[in-house]
């Protein structure tokens, strides 16, 4: 069973174009879980609008940030197969199988790549990979640059237990997922690009607006993130 997590705000211009590209790749009895931030637009009425019981909304926190957001879609997932998505991109044909490939393949979360486009999914560059400079090493993408990019990410349902409860103090639920897997899991990179991806300054996935934040700033998010990689690494030796 494949759980399709996506967290909504106010998205009722964008998501029926995402869900269409994640539904006509999902089996009956796969599910789509959103958990939408109290949306002040039709975000809901045009979800309801595919009549499609596979899609499930659910209330979110109402923090004013998607990392709760998110967690509260992941904790609700059943699937043994969690995918990560954004309200506003696009899936490509033969996304599902391709990571599906890998995780049965015995990797505990998968990152493809995707096409960064403008908001009207015009391609901006063929590359988010290679725009981002992501390197695959894990001590790289923990303290250099991360390359953990959420909106095209997957996991397995025992990654998803490790990782939650989300820490309260890490920067965004990507680099905490993707830290997680590749320090204590098996993580791997698909270099072909499997969705596009819109930069409208909007979106809820990291990436955006870490690359101009200060050094101070920058090494603040690595230590949120180490320090409870740390604490986890000690509970498992103790246990």
């Amino acid at each position: 069973m494949i759980s399709v997590c996506i967290a909504s705000y106010n998205g009722a211009s964008v998501i029926l174009t995402q869900l269409r590209s994640i539904l006509e790749q999902l089996g009956e009895g796969d599910e789509v879980i959103i958990s939408d931030d109290q949306s002040t637009d039709d975000t809901r009425s045009v979800i309801a609008s595919l009549g499609d019981p596979r899609v499930r909304v659910v209330d979110g926190p109402a923090l004013g940030t998607p990392i709760p957001n998110f967690e509260r879609a992941i904790s609700l997932a059943q699937g043994d197969y969690i995918f990560l998505s954004d309200q506003d991109d696009q899936w490509m044909p033969g996304k599902v199988t391709a990571v599906l490939d890998r995780l049965r393949a015995g990797y505990d979360c998968v990152v493809t790549d995707c096409i960064v486009t403008d908001k009207d999914l015009h391609p901006i560059h063929p590359s988010f990979f290679a725009l981002n400079h992501t390197h695959y090493g894990r001590y790289y993408n923990l303290l250099a640059k991360n390359g953990y990019l959420g909106c095209c990410m997957a996991f397995t349902r025992q990654l998803r237990d490790r990782a939650l409860p989300f820490p309260a103090s890490i920067p965004m639920h990507d680099m905490w997922i993707g830290n997680v897997a590749a320090f204590f899991g098996k993580l791997t990179f698909i270099d072909r690009p499997y969705s596009n991806y819109r930069r409208t300054g909007d979106n809820v996935s990291t990436s955006g607006q870490r690359s101009s934040a200060s050094l101070c700033k920058r090494l603040g998010y690595r230590w949120h993130i180490v320090y409870p990689l740390v604490r986890m690494a000690l509970r498992c030796r103790c246990g």
